[in-house]
């Protein structure tokens, strides 16, 4: 990364051409098929790059695995998924179970066929499953290296799934129209959201560690059960949306599926999970992160706090199962919440208990407040004014001889906060966290992330 360009308390190593914070969520694409006929290398073709392992044996790819995707101008999620071993038990099972998560998830389903063996046994059980789905399929013929082998992908007809697409995955034969092909397919792209609109309800994701009582803090919102509640953890795969009437005012909550582990670490449900949460988190205004307060935090709650921090959406922390504590679990919490969610201390905090009702009454006022500081814009001449007396009182220390300086800054947005610093340097990382911490102590900010970028003024060239 250059230094005049970058992103104050997101990871350094972000992708800077990530879609703005009111773009809808991008619709999935599940890549399937049997094992090594191209499904990972066709991944690597589709992002243009080498992400998915690819070696020439079966059954390399295990997990599923999403990545984010663009063609001509369209962004989408490929999912790449594990394929279906021959002679596993199971096998009808197996494949039943591989394919509707997939066709559950996808909203276009890429069926890749290795045209050189032909369909298989296999490949026509997961066929009528795809067939009975009624999602979108798109018949991709793999390993047509020549136009003597197009004869090979057009046998793939009988399948009855439309017409196959020959490519050649490992060197880029016809990529170019499938990929047409599946944009054809996908549904129309949706305009990006606009928050809070005209009589529109505000909404809200509940996220969090399965079993830590989104569902029962649902329950005791509405005052009435709405989702399924029960001691197993993960009960909750897809999100819900519920409309919910709060201190005269109707919020939509999002109850959404716990989040367990990484991608990559993920097995079968779980990760289907996992990526619906965070497409919820993308159609969320303000996100409550619920962490069970009964025991220690975990790095599932950190890593969750840091993927509503990288979305830019709002946040409210809520510790719940409060009732649990005894004055040494209270006093060891506070340590832990200082040492770990010291980054997080803009967040505001609420402690409740989902079961009793504890506590619920303060749920508004920290949303309202999370919303305000999310919503906030500060004018132009006082954040200069601001900005002036911060340098003159507290200056960029001196390195190798340069002093860098802020000669302007302006909002560049909201939802969340963005600043744009126009300056004479490079500004060190410590300094860059003292502007948050001053910025959060003038003008406020609660729940919000702030996005601050520093654009360097260039040297200009002396006249001779």
């Amino acid at each position: 990364m250059s230094e005049h360009d970058f992103h104050l308390g997101v990871d350094i190593d972000a992708d800077f051409d990530a879609p703005p914070p009111d773009a809808p969520p991008a619709p999935v694409v599940a890549v399937v098929g049997r094992p090594n006929v191209g499904k990972s290398t066709l991944v690597n073709r589709i992002l243009g790059r080498r992400e998915a392992v690819v070696e020439d044996v079966p059954g390399v790819t295990r997990d599923r695995v999403a990545y984010d995707a663009t063609w001509s101008g369209r962004r989408f999620t490929v999912v790449d998924t594990g394929g279906w071993l021959p002679d596993a038990r199971g096998l009808a099972a197996s494949i039943a179970e591989q394919a509707r998560l997939a066709v559950d998830l996808a909203d276009v389903v890429m069926f890749v066929v290795d045209a050189t063996v032909g369909a298989t046994d296999v490949d026509e059980a997961v066929v009528e499953i795809l067939r009975r789905s009624g999602k979108p399929v798109v018949l991709v013929a793999n390993k047509v290296d020549g136009v003597s082998a197009e004869a090979d992908a057009a046998l793939l007809w009988n399948l009855g799934i439309g017409e196959p697409h020959p490519v050649s995955a490992l060197h880029g034969r016809g990529s170019g129209d499938l990929l047409d092909a599946v944009l054809a397919a996908l549904p129309a792209e949706a305009p990006p959201e606009t928050f809070a609109e005209a009589g529109g309800p505000r909404r809200i994701a509940l996220v969090g560690r399965p079993n830590v009582g989104k569902s029962s803090l649902l329950n005791q919102l509405a005052g009435e059960t709405r989702a399924v509640v029960d001691a197993v953890a993960g009960t909750t795969r897809d999100p819900i949306d519920e409309e919910i009437t709060l201190g005269g005012q109707v919020w939509r909550f999002i109850d959404t599926a716990g989040i367990r582990r990484r991608h990559r670490e993920n097995q079968g449900a779980d990760f289907y999970a996992t990526l619906r949460t965070q497409s919820a988190l993308e159609r969320a205004e303000v996100a409550v992160v619920l962490v069970d307060a009964s025991e220690s935090l975990a790095e599932q709650d950190l890593r969750i706090i840091s993927m509503v921090v990288d979305s830019g959406r709002a946040l409210v922390i809520a510790y719940n199962k409060w009732d649990l504590l005894d004055e040494e679990r209270r006093h060891y919490l506070e340590r832990e919440i200082e040492r770990q969610l010291h980054h997080v201390r803009w967040a505001p905090r609420v402690n409740v208990s989902a079961r009793t009702g504890r506590h619920m009454e303060k749920f508004v006022p920290a949303l309202e407040t999370a919303l305000a500081g999310w919503d906030q814009r500060v004018p132009t001449s006082k954040l200069n004014q601001f900005f002036a007396d911060l340098v003159n009182s507290h200056p960029h220390p001196i390195r190798g001889g340069k002093q860098p300086r802020v000669l302007f800054a302006t909002q560049a947005g909201v939802r969340p906060p963005r600043f744009v610093l126009f300056t004479t340097g490079f500004l060190e990382e410590g300094y860059r966290r003292f502007i948050e911490r001053r910025l959060r102590e003038e003008f406020g900010f609660a729940g919000a992330p702030l996005d601050v970028t520093m654009k360097i003024r260039e040297k200009r060239a002396r006249k001779k």
